[in-house]
């Protein structure tokens, strides 16, 4: 599911005219060195390598077999052996070309051995003539190795856990997703050189359980399915599909929705997300609304580029946009992943400072909504090996990625970490609920949306699943929300939530809501209404509940309320009354204001004489304390 970037290193049939007049005495060698170069015309590697070892055996000090050797080899990603090679064309001729040097520094920083890498590639720096691309890409390797050396000495808390054979396996896993609740994770599994989704849940001692093949119609027999991401409620799979039939380019993004305990048919979601071009690795956003992913397509920073796309309020995905210089490189940025915060992105790349292959970076939209520059996760969870994928709860604290390590059971496993405070996105709690009606239990395909109350701002507008009536709103820690779920034909239902309190960073808030159906005599409390204490003015705190009463009342024009005032027993009666008929007249004038017609609404104080709870406490004292609308007509 992804293109390698070299530049330099994949061009080993440029090298071959620079030091192919070089001779041998040997005639034998000399033949021997010619075929291999004319194999490696034809890209026959394996040949030349042969026909090269050949020359070499015949002729011990012929260096340019050895600089063509150190040129397949690094291309093959054998950087031990290029090595070995490069170091004898040193020996036997330091001037047979500059690019030994370039070759001997890059397969060593991809060695890991950035003291050794350091030197030779400020060498080749000093060659005359460099051209641009490979001054760029030395002056990148430069760096590495500097930011590299530095960062080895600062190595952070890494403690990786394998999760067992439920999940990982002989074969490679990788591209770990879950769901909000962390209760379900979906993976890439390459089996016989083909890739398909598998997937794990765990039971109630957060066992996780054998992993199988997702079900329904997302796995397909002859293409690889892969490069993943998962809505936050689990409902929707958005994942890369090569060589499709009807694709627009190489591999596209395609989109499965669960339908019980099965996928359905995939949709490629088309243009514009889709072109001519290469697009895959979609990451979307905990509120549905954002689809991250990567592109080579035109307009780009160079490479592989991350891009994002906008659901438009008609249900369509926008014009994608490139994130620009401040995320992307000249290089390839890979396998983006947004937290829940929605302004924290973990992504991949070879083009900032780092251990040698793709390592994973971090960067946070800061107030003005541009992106900050990204942050090294640094060592030990990058290392000179490549890097990609990471996977953050929600809470901000656990991680998940692939990586090869000693103790796997195949090639790549699937490993779970804390994440050190240092690099954490803001920690992000989520309600989780259930829509149904009050008479028959049917859900309810009711529209859900969650207000920060001091701002007024909008975090989570949509509709819950028009199945099963379910809905889950991440909410970033830190602020108090107003819940507000509307329905034609059905009176509005509103809650907060304050998640401000440190203790609870870990809870999830699950919920059952029970809608009644418009009729005489039903009422609802208005749970976003405030005063001060002994107060009748409307805090603006309360403009989100008051609003939604006006959406209310304008979808339900038939509809006559009653707006009631109620106070807990604190003080005398003759003052609680007073006090509760001045709050409800307080939320009738702010009704009228907005041009609800008088004739539809009245509005009565009711003291203390209702309470929903007993006075001897402050939470049920709290709870007397309300505003409520009663259905009069």
């Amino acid at each position: 599911m992804r293109k390698p970037l070299y530049a330099l290193l994949l061009c080993v049939l440029c090298y071959v005219s620079g030091y192919a007049q070089m001779h041998s005495n040997n005639r034998k060698a000399q033949q021997a060195f010619e075929t291999a170069t004319n194999q490696l015309k034809n890209r026959q590697y394996d040949p030349a390598i042969a026909s090269l070892e050949s020359a070499i055996a015949l002729d011990a000090s012929f260096a340019a077999p050895h600089q063509q050797l150190g040129d397949i080899h690094r291309r093959q990603k054998s950087y031990e052996k290029a090595v070995e090679h490069y170091a004898r064309v040193v020996q036997l001729d330091s001037t047979l070309t500059s690019l030994t040097w370039f070759g001997l520094g890059e397969s060593l920083l991809y060695l890991g051995k950035y003291t050794e890498a350091l030197p030779m590639l400020r060498k080749y720096r000093l060659t005359p003539g460099l051209d641009a691309a490979g001054q760029r890409l030395t002056d990148k390797y430069i760096a590495d190795c500097e930011f590299s050396i530095s960062a080895l000495k600062k190595p952070l808390p890494f403690h990786p856990h394998n999760p067992g054979v439920a999940i990982n396996s002989e074969y490679d896993e990788y591209f770990p997703k879950l769901t909000a609740d962390y209760k379900t994770i979906i993976f890439t599994r390459k089996t016989d050189n083909r890739e398909n989704f598998y997937e794990s849940t765990q039971d109630s001692s957060g066992t996780w359980q054998t992993s199988l093949p997702l079900q329904g119609d997302i796995n397909s027999a002859r293409y690889n399915e892969g490069a993943h991401c998962i809505s936050p409620d689990g409902k929707y799979l958005f994942f890369t599909g090569c060589n499709r039939p009807g694709g627009l380019g190489s591999c596209d993004i395609y989109v499965s929705r669960r339908e019980g305990d099965r996928w359905g048919e995939p949709h490629n979601l088309g243009s514009p997300v889709n072109s001519r071009g290469w697009e895959a690795q979609p990451a979307l956003s905990a509120d549905g609304r954002t689809l991250y992913f990567v592109s080579n397509r035109h307009g780009g920073q160079g490479g592989y580029d991350i891009w994002k796309s906008i659901l438009q309020d008609n249900g369509q995905w926008g014009v994608p946009q490139n994130l620009g210089p401040a995320i992307n490189t000249p290089y390839d940025e890979s396998s983006p992943y947004i937290h829940a915060d929605n302004r924290t992105l973990y992504f991949a790349s070879n083009g900032w400072p780092g251990f040698g292959d793709k390592d994973i970076f971090k960067s946070q939209l800061d107030s003005a909504g541009h992106w900050q520059h990204p942050v090294n996760l640094g060592y030990p969870i990058n290392d000179h090996h490549e890097q990609s994928a990471l996977s953050v709860s929600m809470n901000g604290k656990q991680a998940y990625f692939s990586t090869r390590r000693p103790d796997a059971f195949g090639g790549l496993d699937i490993y779970s970490f804390e994440l050190p405070q240092s690099v954490q996105p803001n920690p992000v709690a989520y309600l989780k609920g259930i829509i149904v009606d009050a008479e028959n239990e049917k859900p309810i395909h009711a529209e859900v949306t969650v207000t920060d109350i001091l701002t007024n701002e909008t975090v989570y507008n949509e509709r819950a699943d028009y199945e099963d009536g379910t809905f889950l709103a991440p909410l970033p820690f830190g602020k108090t929300y107003a819940l507000h779920i509307k329905q034609p034909g059905y009176l509005f239902f509103s809650e907060n939530y304050p998640l401000d309190d440190s203790t609870k960073i870990n809870d999830a808030y699950e919920i059952r809501i029970t809608l009644s159906r418009i009729k005489t005599g039903s009422a609802e409390t208005l749970n976003n209404v405030f005063f001060e204490v002994n107060r009748y003015e409307l805090l603006p705190r309360s403009k989100s509940d008051l609003d939604n009463l006006i959406g209310f009342l304008n979808l339900n024009k038939d509809v006559r309320v009653e707006i009631g005032g109620h106070t807990d027993d604190t003080g005398s009666k003759a003052y609680n009354q007073t006090l509760s008929e001045n709050r409800a007249k307080a939320v009738h004038d702010y009704l009228i204001d907005a041009g609800i017609p008088a004739g539809r609404l009245s509005y009565k104080g009711y003291g203390q004489s209702q309470p929903v709870a007993g006075n001897d406490t402050e939470e049920g004292r709290q709870l007397n304390r309300r505003t409520d609308f009663k259905i009069i007509e």
